[in-house]
């Protein structure tokens, strides 16, 4: 009888971990590095007492696609309760207007046409046209992998990228359904889960506005920092081995073939090591002097950054939901002044998350968490230290006119969080979503679950790797990767 096959973890972020778990079952021994004291990556709480908030994700897109993949890797998902957001969320303008976001199709379409008047048969035609175009997209760019550039820009492909308006960008291929700049807004800004800005990525895109509608928003109850926790727990019974606080110093590749690692000094033999930290800084782990490790011509261009505000506060906003947008004058204007001048926002958008309004447990009784998300740029050229504090005072002063009143008087504590943690904490260039999804780094130009065509037995998982961010998406990247090795050694 063979022994079992041994497989190396590099990162236990949430694609290490469901690679770890899927291989778990086909009786591979897998051993986790992780450099920090605690697994999950950007998935994790922000504490102070009895109070906590995610630090990272919080909204669950594609809730049966993570359900799907932990049930295969014998997860069952009566661990993980979700709770579907409905309304999904709200959407709040300057000038008083408030969009809000339902689920069923009919409804939004009276609403849309209640807040744009004229605008509910454009709704309507969105979903319409979307509705047999999500699945093809899914199948075609989320669930199969691209070892050569052939396999991308198939005839099938091509056609489905011209249907998807890949040519555009997110927020022009919204503007062919929406006439209003104002509601093109609301369906476009969602590139902002992915570390994108709509001016810059790909209209291929617009399957994500869709998915809402067509498979809701949801959150884990108890916080998506529980899934690191449920996952780990998972590992321990089986027996996987996790070194924590233990960082990788080298990937060891002789002739083409990867071998194994070296961690504390130690070389460690391997039948296949999975790469899990931010791909981009993987070329430092390598054996540098393998012929088939190919420089990249230009850098990696990071996602958009966060500057993040975790909140307790001593009261609650029943009238206020789960999910919230608060948009500027012009989010186009905004982000283009931010990402193309490289300046924090003088008019700045934001992201709130209000768990206690759908989860009764999320923070003592009378109390909330809250999470203010607002999008920058990566971490060069700012001094953080210098001009944050302008932009959280001036968030929270929006906050609180536009709906938490009585904020600022409530509050117990408070934590900032910039790019400039991001990047000390191991995210590239401080991006809080791995490589931007522009279009020379989406489908076959993102680095691939098998990365180096040249290197057998080398993977990868993780937001910056193909099919991109967004913990279901990171998720079915870690199976495919699976999937490869499972190919190639034969398991």
């Amino acid at each position: 009888m063979s022994r079992p096959k041994k497989i190396a973890i590099v990162g236990g972020g949430i694609g290490g971990l469901t690679a770890a778990l899927l291989l778990s079952r086909r009786n591979v021994e897998v051993t986790i590095f992780e450099r920090s004291d605690r697994l999950g990556g950007r998935i994790a709480f922000e504490e102070e007492g009895e109070q906590r908030i995610d630090q990272g994700p919080t909204i669950v897109l594609l809730p049966e696609m993570l359900y799907s993949i932990l049930e295969e890797a014998g997860v069952s998902r009566d661990r993980l309760p979700l709770i579907e957001c409905d309304p999904l969320y709200r959407i709040h303008y300057p000038d008083g207007k408030v969009l809000t976001k339902h689920r069923q199709p009919e409804r939004q379409a009276e609403e849309v046409e209640q807040v744009f008047p004229g605008e509910g048969k454009n709704f309507e035609r969105f979903i319409r046209e979307m509705s047999p175009l999500f699945p093809r997209g899914q199948a075609s760019f989320l669930e199969r992998d691209f070892p050569a550039w052939q396999q991308f820009f198939s005839g099938s492909n091509l056609s489905l990228m011209r249907s998807l308006r890949a040519y555009r960008n997110l927020s022009s291929a919204a503007g062919i359904y929406f006439r209003h700049r104002q509601l093109r807004e609301a369906y476009s800004l969602q590139s902002l889960y992915i570390g994108g800005i709509p001016e810059k990525t790909p209209g291929l895109y617009t399957m994500l506005p869709y998915a809402e509608h067509a498979f809701g928003v949801w959150m884990l109850k108890g916080g998506y920092g529980m899934l690191p926790q449920i996952l780990g727990e998972e590992l321990a019974e089986r027996g996987v081995t996790v070194h924590l606080n233990c960082p990788v110093d080298e990937i060891e590749v002789r002739h083409g073939v990867c071998l194994g690692v070296q961690a504390n000094g130690e070389k460690q033999a391997f039948d296949a090591v999975l790469y899990n930290g931010d791909f981009p800084y993987i070329n430092s782990l390598l054996s540098n002097s393998e012929p088939q490790i190919k420089p990249r011509r230009t850098p990696y261009q990071p996602s958009t950054g966060c500057v993040l505000i975790y909140a307790g506060a001593q009261r609650q906003w029943p009238e206020m939901l789960t999910h919230q947008f608060f948009l500027p004058d012009s989010l186009d204007n905004s982000l283009r002044e931010t990402f193309n001048k490289r300046q924090l926002p003088r008019d700045p958008s934001f992201y709130v998350f209000n768990p206690i309004a759908l989860d009764a447990e999320a923070a003592p009784a009378g109390e909330s968490v809250l999470y203010f998300l607002i999008p920058v740029t990566d971490e060069a050229g700012i001094d953080w230290e210098k001009d944050t504090d302008r932009l959280v005072q001036q968030v929270l002063d929006s906050a609180e006119e536009r709906g938490f009143t009585g904020l600022r008087d409530s509050l117990k504590w408070m934590r900032v969080r910039t790019p400039a943690d991001a990047l000390r904490s191991g995210l590239y260039g401080g991006g809080s979503f791995g490589i931007a999804p522009i279009l020379r780094q989406s489908g076959v130009y993102r680095p691939q679950p098998r990365p180096f065509p040249g290197i057998r037995r080398l993977y990868a998982a993780g937001a910056s790797v193909h099919p991109g961010g967004g913990v279901p998406i990171v998720m079915q990247g870690a199976r495919m990767a699976v999937q490869q090795i499972v190919k190639e050694l034969g398991i």
